[in-house]
């Protein structure tokens, strides 16, 4: 067998590392939900519900007028969403559901205290 002459360190030896891959993307959401958003849906739509629910006289009117104020509060939580603010949508439609189920609980009481359905 014949010795190659190899010169030892080769310029070729190691190979060379491949180029680095780029930087991972970084996502951003275009209109982050924020806290301050939320609190302040969630304030207007509960000063909404209030004053909608104030409008009722007894508990048939109360939950009426507020399944009403809590539709049309649904319906400004959607074109909010769908406009871009979600932070507000979101505190609309938290404090919605809680406006509802409000009255829920007050229907359900009068129910079950009465054994007569207050929405009839």
């Amino acid at each position: 067998m014949r010795d190659h002459p190899i010169n030892w360190p080769s310029p070729h030896w190691p190979p060379p590392l491949p180029p680095a891959p780029p930087p991972r993307p970084t996502y951003r959401e275009p209109h982050p939900v924020r806290p301050g958003a939320i609190a302040a849906g969630a304030l207007a739509t509960a000063l909404w519900l209030l004053l909608t629910g104030l409008l009722g006289t007894d508990l048939r009117s109360y939950a009426l007028t507020t399944l009403a104020g809590g539709a049309v509060a649904w319906g400004v939580a959607v074109l909010l969403a769908w406009i871009g603010d979600r932070g507000v949508a979101t505190g609309v439609a938290l404090a919605t559901s809680a406006g509802w189920s409000i009255a829920t609980v007050a229907i359900a009481t009068h129910w079950a205290a009465t054994g007569s359905w207050p929405l009839w």
